[in-house]
């Protein structure tokens, strides 16, 4: 059986870490806004990160698809012609939802 006091001390241990982290970046971002190597960063990773999301999902339900991955590139393409055209991201991820679920709903294809 695990003492009282041991496992109070690992909570509160715990906690501290978990505060820790969470406040870390508030505390350094007046530090860190100033850093170029940041700033490239704030300006590539956030495209590069949702990149690398879209080719995951992608791949992973074309594998799931027994129809092939007509369905995910049609909805990826009507997303990224309408981001193109309209530059409103909700009705893009809307839309390239819509299609997706009904080329993956239906029969024909």
């Amino acid at each position: 059986m695990i003492n009282a006091t041991y496992a109070l001390g690992v909570m509160t241990a715990m906690a501290g870490v978990t505060f820790g982290l969470r406040a870390l970046p508030f505390l350094a971002a007046k530090f860190l806004k100033k850093h170029p190597m940041v700033q490239q960063l704030g300006r590539f990773l956030p495209l590069a990160i949702m990149t690398l999301l879209l080719l995951h999902t992608l791949v992973g339900n074309a594998r799931d698809n027994p129809h092939g991955p007509w369905a995910e590139l049609a909805a990826v393409s009507v997303a990224l012609g309408l981001q193109w055209w309209q530059r409103h991201a909700l009705l893009s991820i809307l839309l390239a939802t819509a299609v997706y679920v009904l080329l993956r709903n239906t029969a024909w294809l």
